[in-house]
């Protein structure tokens, strides 16, 4: 699909017609207090959310016993649903609101998109494989997520033809951000990016744009799939700033203390014991 809009909703909810929830309820709660609260996660809308999307139909029907434990989950394809955790934090740092329009590169299985679609008025979500974008799109439509448009396509690009933005998240790493992304934010615009090298530990890592420079902030290590990049795609201040000018990175630089733990899957991170 390309730039399908799925109907805007109050939000996800289980499709109880097809697939009940089945007690489900009880272990999201136990996975917000226990995994997201206790570790520092406080914005109310973000813990809501994470409480309401069924994070048991996102993942293949094998691994839905072990869906709301502390870890990231294979979904196949090489690709990975992130640790809850790490969904919240993203989540958490982009300071989304009810008027918020999202950018996110990497869909996956849409699980990071539900949970946004929770909080902002409109999510554009890009994947490069088809297969991935469409189970994604036929499950947000299952479960009501109505604010959240998919397209396929190569997400170092962004969309140009939707920005500005008023956040970016990828969900993937890299070693440089696209200029691309980093032009399609308003003023004020946040983007969240693991930042690193791949196959080892990565920064998850904040992009505030300040008028013509952007603020930086680094914030905890973690460790995800590796963002496949157009051949154009360059680094920041390179010549490829397609759907927007990138002004210049301005370092300032507010690293957490590391002892939030290290990681050791895809999209995940370890915070604590």
């Amino acid at each position: 699909m390309s730039g399908e809009p799925l109907l805007r909703g109050d939000g996800p909810r289980p499709d109880d017609a097809r697939r009940p929830d089945d007690g489900q309820q009880a272990r999201r709660h136990a996975m917000v207090q226990d995994q997201l609260a206790a570790r520092g996660i406080s914005d109310p809308a973000v813990l809501t959310a994470m409480e309401s999307v069924p994070r048991h139909r996102f993942v293949p029907p094998p691994m839905e016993r072990h869906a709301y434990t502390d870890g990231a989950l294979s979904i196949g394809l090489g690709q990975t649903i992130s640790q809850p955790y790490i969904v919240a934090l993203m989540t958490e740092l982009l300071r989304l609101d009810g008027s918020s329009r999202l950018l996110e590169i990497g869909t996956g299985s849409g699980y990071q998109a539900a949970v946004a679609a929770c909080i902002a008025a409109e999510v554009w979500s890009v994947e490069r494989m088809e297969t991935l974008s469409q189970r994604a799109a036929a499950l947000l439509i299952a479960l009501g997520v109505h604010n959240v448009h998919l397209v396929v396509g190569d997400g170092s690009r962004g969309l140009p033809e939707q920005s500005p933005f008023d956040a970016v998240i990828v969900t993937a790493a890299t070693e440089r951000v696209p200029p691309a992304l980093l032009g399609q934010l308003t003023e004020g615009g946040r983007l969240v990016v693991p930042i690193g090298p791949i196959g080892h530990t990565q920064t998850l890592t904040v992009f505030v744009r300040h008028g013509d420079g952007f603020q930086v902030r680094e914030d905890i290590p973690c460790r995800f799939v590796p963002l496949i990049e157009s051949p154009r795609a360059s680094a920041v201040g390179g010549d490829d700033t397609e759907g927007g000018s990138a002004p210049s990175a301005s370092a300032d630089r507010a690293v957490e203390d590391e002892s939030k733990g290290p990681q050791s899957v895809e999209g995940e991170v370890r915070k604590g014991t």
